[in-house]
């Protein structure tokens, strides 16, 4: 409910039956009257309620003479038309025809912009008037301030806009609305040719340089009156939407004259008559032309509220009457009275042409809720202003959480960008032109002076500008991320990567000139951090003096990583490994390839260097294990490239070590889940595997005396698939046959057991003495430290 202005009161008082009100006195126009007393006339726009054109005439109101306040003026149009001079008839330019055509059938799928356009008109007026008046001050005598008002007929579908700027003489009406000479239309028609026949998206985003002939989108009939302060003369223009031809004639009514500037009166099409509504317009007005830079004002319905007097029942009185001790009180209801008046609806100048030093923190969060409709705060925010080749200013804000779905890295288009162009906005609807898609996150305002007010997708895909623009918005958007990081509050920084720390990721892969800034921003749990993610910085603090690489597991859980055998020589060493349990995380450590001169190393490929190589020693472990590991290769076959000798093994007996060009055991499977994944490539891409042994352990040992006394031995072939198969498991691989696998396992339970502990009581016995401190290798060892044994006893 709005509160009644003081300058309303008496309008609303004496003339409550009067729709429409005048204009306050501080908006007012001005005009000289030819009499010496009658010095200056008040101006106002009066809607008459039941006019057959809804627009009623302005009349000029003698201040001396009469109240301006709460006076009702019929129009004088009939009275003037019989006098009025005739219509001068002209045909549009051939070119002027086409365009229409393109513009009302094809052109524009959005016909809302159609006001944005004229009200960017209306405001170049303006500026052109107030930058030509440096010079010639006389062009501001009429003393009329520099705005721009806007008034509907809901009931009639008519739009009325009025600006106080230049306005336009007849030869300026012929010139600019008749022809393209003056526009660069021309241009753009052949460029919306070129577009077309190249098969180009001819989707315009700003659908500007069209200007005025946007009003046919919703108008049948337009008409336009306008009075240039070089002139002394008044005129009206008058086109409809299917006509090839206008007309120019000079305005005689008193009641319709303007001391200068140009007044459009749209008449709408009966299907777009919901543009006339005041909600309607109110509501385009803010979110396309909220922040130019002159005061725009509409007509809208208000209302106060009042207490007013009420009729008493008549038991009520008679009951009172008999109570005279009850003092008799009036009774009374509160009433809302309606009025129409002028509101100023960009009152507030744009947050970011404001000094960042003058703007509170309170003020930016402000902001960011109301264009982003948001709840929560934002995590950061940054305002600036960038100057040199390419000048314009911006505020960028990171969010607190994801949007709902959470879609934002698979689609780049989102609408948390808005571009102004001089402060006319112009989309929110981008596909990475502005920020890249791992970027899209970030929410905030652009505002440029740089960009041409036609800005298409091919200009944005296609400008100098718009690139260097790019450029310096993702370095903005580091240097907030990397405030996040620097802040008091740690949680702040988590709560960032929870949310969009996948983003970062994705920026490793599609952002290679970035990586510097993206890899400080990266974390990740290590084996030495489970519970609390550390970045590469603090990494590479913690690494050992002699350690020259940074190590990484891939896996599909926390778990998974800790409980691999690749990791044990490592542990046993204390040098630290990332674990990489994001699908995302492997592909962008690959792509980053290193840290700080420190290469990142996957301790799943092959020859891996853990820097304590002992080459005599290593020589002498290959020629004990030399025939072993042919042996061993001889029963895989193709399954395995090789079999060698393992440096990254301790209480393991063997693991399956990736090809160091191929993929990880955890990429394979990654692939192997695609919905879409081509089962060639995968054959193609899958990593050659090493079979790595542990020399050091008992039943690798035990397999090294078989391959030597009894090579062909039955079970000891069938020990050999059980470990390849193991290996794959505990390689992060998967089994081709599951089945098959558990089989062996059971059998080789079986054979085990038999063995072991034929007797029932002796086997319950050897139980409860022994299963206690029994590791879990114990039983591996017995299956394969007996095979002889078993198979002596089955013969």
């Amino acid at each position: 409910m709005h509160r009644l202005p003081r300058r309303s009161v008496s309008a609303v008082i004496r003339g409550a039956a009067v729709r429409y009100r005048p204009i306050s006195s501080s908006s007012i126009a001005f005009d000289h009257h030819p009499s010496g007393d009658e010095t200056q006339k008040r101006w106002f726009s009066v809607l008459i309620n039941g006019s057959s054109h809804g627009i009623a005439s302005i009349k000029p109101y003698n201040l001396k003479d009469e109240p301006v306040l709460g006076c009702r003026h019929e129009s004088t149009a009939a009275a003037s038309d019989s006098s009025a001079p005739s219509a001068e008839k002209f045909e549009y330019q051939a070119e002027v025809s086409r365009l229409m055509d393109l513009i009302v059938n094809s052109l524009y799928s959005n016909k809302e912009v159609f006001l944005r356009e004229l009200i960017s008109n209306a405001s170049d007026a303006l500026d052109k008037l107030r930058f030509l008046a440096v010079t010639e001050p006389g062009l501001l005598k009429d003393a009329v301030d520099l705005d721009i008002r806007i008034q509907t007929d809901k009931d009639n579908g008519i739009i009325t806009i009025t600006d106080t700027g230049i306005g336009m003489t007849r030869q300026e009406l012929v010139d600019c609305l008749g022809t393209i000479a003056q526009s660069g239309t021309a241009k753009f028609l052949k460029a919306l040719k070129d577009s077309k026949d190249a098969g180009a998206d001819s989707n315009l985003i700003g659908q500007f340089g069209v200007g005025f002939y946007s009003a046919f989108l919703v108008s049948e009939r337009v008409e336009v009156s306008t009075k240039s302060p070089k002139s002394d003369k008044q005129y009206v223009w008058e086109g409809e939407a299917n006509s090839s031809s206008y007309s120019i004639r000079e305005e005689t009514d008193p009641a319709k004259l303007i001391p200068r500037g140009t007044r459009l009166t749209l008449h709408l099409k009966h299907d777009d008559k919901g543009f006339a509504h005041p909600e309607r317009i109110e509501k385009l007005i803010k979110n396309y032309s909220l922040f130019v830079s002159f005061p725009i004002y509409t007509w809208q319905e208000k209302g106060y509220t009042k207490e007013v007097e009420v009729d008493e029942d008549p038991a009520d009185a008679s009951k009172d009457g008999q109570d005279g001790k009850t003092e008799k009180k009036k009774k009374t209801k509160t009433v809302v009275e309606r009025y129409w008046d002028w509101e100023l609806l960009n009152e507030t100048q744009p947050i970011w042409l404001r000094n960042p030093k003058e703007v509170t923190t309170e003020e930016y969060n402000e902001f960011y809720k109301k264009t982003f409709n948001e709840y929560l705060e934002p995590l950061a925010s940054s305002h600036f202003t960038t100057e040199g080749e390419v000048e314009f200013r911006s505020v960028l804000y990171v969010p607190s959480i994801t949007p709902t779905g959470n879609d934002d890295i698979v689609n780049p288009k989102t609408k948390n960008i808005r571009l102004y162009v001089k402060r006319v906005f112009i989309s929110d609807d981008f596909d990475g032109e502005l920020f890249p898609r791992y970027l899209s996150f970030i929410k905030g305002v652009v505002d440029s002076n740089d960009l041409p007010l036609n800005v298409s997708r091919e200009i944005l895909q296609e400008s100098r500008i718009v690139r260097i623009m790019r450029k310096r918005l993702v370095r903005k958007a580091f240097d907030m991320i990397l405030g996040i990081t620097l802040s008091d509050n740690r949680d702040d920084y988590v709560k960032f990567w929870e949310n969009f720390g996948k983003h970062l990721k994705l920026g490793c892969i599609e952002d290679r000139e970035n990586h510097k800034r993206i890899a400080p921003l990266l974390r990740f749990f290590s084996s030495q951090s489970e519970e609390e993610m550390i970045s590469l910085d603090e990494y590479v603090e913690n690494m050992k003096s002699d350690q020259k690489d940074i190590y990484y597991i891939a896996a599909d859980s926390i778990s998974s990583a800790r409980n691999t055998p690749f990791l044990e020589k490592l542990v046993e060493k204390d040098m630290e490994v990332l674990f990489l349990v994001d699908p995302i995380d492997e592909v962008a450590i690959q792509n980053l390839k290193a840290y700080k001169d420190k290469n990142f190393v996957d301790i799943s490929k092959e020859d891996l260097n853990l820097g304590d190589q002992n080459e005599e020693k290593e020589k002498e472990i290959k020629q004990e294990f030399g025939q072993t590991c042919d042996w061993i290769k001889k029963r895989l076959g193709d399954k395995v490239a090789s079999v060698q000798i393992s440096n990254r093994l301790s209480s393991s007996p063997c693991v399956l070590a990736s090809g160091k060009f191929g993929w990880s055991a955890n990429m394979e499977r990654l692939m192997k889940s695609q919905a879409v994944g081509d089962p060639s490539r995968l054959e193609f891409m899958r990593s050659r595997r090493v079979f790595e042994i542990n020399p050091d352990h008992p039943i690798i040992k035990t397999l090294n005396t078989v391959s030597k006394t009894n090579p062909n031995d039955e079970e000891a072939m069938r020990a050999i698939d059980l470990l390849y198969d193991t290996a794959l498991i505990s390689s992060g691989f998967t089994p081709e046959s599951p089945a098959q696998l558990g089989g062996k396992i059971y059998e080789m339970m079986s054979m085990a057991l038999l063995s072991k502990w034929g007797d029932g009581d002796g086997f319950q016995q050897q139980m409860n003495t022994h299963t206690p401190q029994v590791p879990e290798t114990v039983e591996a060892e017995v299956v394969v430290n007996e095979p002889a044994e078993a198979g002596h006893t089955n013969k």
